[in-house]
């Protein structure tokens, strides 16, 4: 199994195995059929409180650690971010879906981050 994190607004390709979206909220702009989902799991997401917070934040670099600790709390006590985990052993590629516009400083990089410190093999750009 393999990890791997791609915007929503990219084309479905073949080699992107299992397409889960991550985001709680539905990305404007993409219709269902263009998504190409296997499964929406906004479970995984922040919570909207701390998504709220962190979407509010006047420097939202600079807090982005605060955030990022917050949400990794979050996937620690997480029944879906475990059900996350055992779909991965299922299939051989999984695409976490994602809308922010910042490729590097959003929560599916730390929920990427965060499967491969719990054993699930990831790969990065």
């Amino acid at each position: 199994m393999v990890f791997v994190i791609k915007r929503v607004y990219e084309p479905a390709e073949p080699g992107d195995g299992f397409r889960v979206l991550v985001d709680r909220l539905w990305p404007r702009g993409v219709s269902k059929e263009r998504a190409e989902l296997d499964l929406w799991d906004k479970d995984v997401a922040p919570s909207p409180e701390l998504r709220t917070e962190w979407h509010h934040a006047a420097d939202r670099l600079g807090d982005f650690e605060h955030f990022a600790e917050r949400y990794r709390a979050e996937l620690d006590e997480s029944p879906a971010a475990e059900a996350l985990l055992a779909l991965g052993r299922e299939h051989e590629h999984v695409t976490l879906l994602y809308g922010a516009r910042d490729e590097h400083t959003n929560h599916a990089a730390v929920l990427l981050a965060w499967l491969g410190e719990h054993g699930a093999s990831v790969a990065t750009d």
